[in-house]
């Protein structure tokens, strides 16, 4: 392979025209310095359509200058982004993890420029997506113009990620740092709680999925006594590594993709990114494998550990937005939902703590007005506070009602109990 040649990002900006849409690898893959570099060059451009999930890093949207030349159109909305997305110069396409490279593979949202960030190619001409092949695999697939950060910081990570260097139509290269994120701090005793009232539900030989957080750290710390647990997850961080070394997860009980442990995108701290580097035990996949239903209900005993804003006391839950205020994204909740209840002894969870940090309460009689349902109450199943563990399906409308209450934080159930009454007609147990 010749020696590649890199340009400086500010010429690989040139390749953007106006009225181009652009896609901005996203995650821990956040190519902040060619979102920098494009920036600069807004007073050369309208008309920019910025297209994303979560982004990471120094990135800054809300810049007014920015704002007369992009808009951005987020498919996952994160604190980078949500200013910009719940303001006019952004909108949010609601829809789940596991369809959106449907957009980009049927040309409903085509990608005219890709800024993507890759590891160095191999001996062979290969770079990876590393941290991030989710949905960047799509658009690597089918995008007019690919510019690539190249950074020999970023892992080289086995799966879907691979992307050929003639693949790529601009190379800058960079060493820098990916963001970090440790969750391992983010603890008080309603998490610790959740978190050992979830590992209860768990059993050895199941396939876990979880989410990025305080309350998935938690449950992970809980598990360490555990046999044989499989790994199938749309994302993961720092907490898995423990129960991989010790070989709790083993994934040898899993029928697909046995002995490896499966994901998409990764996020954590530097121990992650050099625990998965070159690592085969690991594979990251494009999201539509990841998350399709029909491939998750394969394995056995999935346990779908999600959290949520709020529920409702007939069991609708709000994962996505406050209100009218879009504040994350469907993302694979429903994808991990439907399919470990599909799943031969599998367990879908929402996991949430009693009220919020300002004390209101997160199950209410009625979601607020605007927000969007993520989960119907056809979906859910198992609900998990710091005060205990629930199972709605096949219960009623009021038994779900009752049960939702007791797992409520005692400061709000008299309310509870009160909207209980105006809605049935009586009172609980009567």
């Amino acid at each position: 392979m010749s020696n590649p040649i890199y340009i400086s990002a500010d010429e690989a900006m040139l390749h953007v025209k106006s009225g181009n849409r652009v896609f901005i690898h996203g995650g821990a893959a956040t190519p902040v310095p060619l979102v920098g570099a494009l920036q600069l060059r807004h007073h050369a451009l309208q008309d920019i359509e910025l297209v994303s999930i979560t982004t990471l890093g120094d990135v800054n949207f809300d810049n007014p200058a920015h704002q007369k030349s992009f808009f951005f159109n987020s498919l996952f909305v994160s604190n980078a982004t949500r200013n910009v997305v719940n303001s006019e110069h952004g909108d949010y396409v609601p829809i789940f993890l596991s369809q959106i490279p449907q957009l980009f593979r049927k040309n409903i949202l085509p990608i005219d420029v890709a800024l993507i960030q890759v590891s160095p190619p191999d001996l062979h001409g290969f770079c990876s997506l590393g941290t991030s092949v989710d949905i960047a695999r799509a658009v690597v697939d089918t995008a007019k113009y690919i510019i690539a950060q190249v950074n020999p910081l970023m892992p080289r990570t086995h799966g879907d990620g691979f992307v050929h260097i003639d693949k790529i139509d601009a190379l800058v290269w960079y060493n820098r740092p990916l963001p970090e994120i440790d969750y391992s701090n983010e603890v008080n005793d309603a998490v610790k709680k959740i978190g050992l009232h979830v590992a209860s539900l768990v059993e050895d030989g199941a396939t876990l999925q979880m989410g990025i957080g305080s309350i998935p750290d938690q449950v992970l710390k809980n598990l360490t006594h555990h046999q044989n647990l499989g790994m199938h997850t749309e994302m993961f961080s720092d907490g898995v590594i423990p129960l991989m070394e010790s070989g709790v997860i083993n994934n040898t009980q899993k029928k697909l993709n046995k002995g490896l442990s499966v994901t998409s995108f990764i996020t954590g701290t530097r121990r992650l990114y050099d625990f998965v580097d070159d690592n085969p035990a690991i594979r990251l996949m494009d999201i539509s494998y990841v998350n399709d239903t029909s491939i998750i209900r394969q394995n056995p005993k999935v346990t779908a550990i999600n959290s949520a804003i709020e529920i409702d006391l007939t069991g609708q839950v709000c994962s996505d937005s406050i209100g009218t205020y879009q504040y994350s994204g469907i993302g694979g909740q429903m994808d991990f939902i439907h399919g470990a209840s599909l799943s031969e002894g599998g367990k879908p969870i929402i996991a949430i703590p009693s009220q919020t940090n300002k004390g209101i309460s997160r199950i209410v009689p009625f979601l607020k007005e605007g927000a969007g349902v993520v989960t119907t109450r056809g979906h859910v199943h198992w609900v998990v506070t710091e005060y205990g563990i629930v199972n709605l399906f096949g219960k009623s409308l009021k038994k779900r009602a009752q049960a939702l209450i007791g797992i409520a934080h005692p400061d709000h159930r008299e309310m509870l109990e009160i909207s209980f009454f105006e809605r049935f007609g009586h009172l609980i147990n009567a």
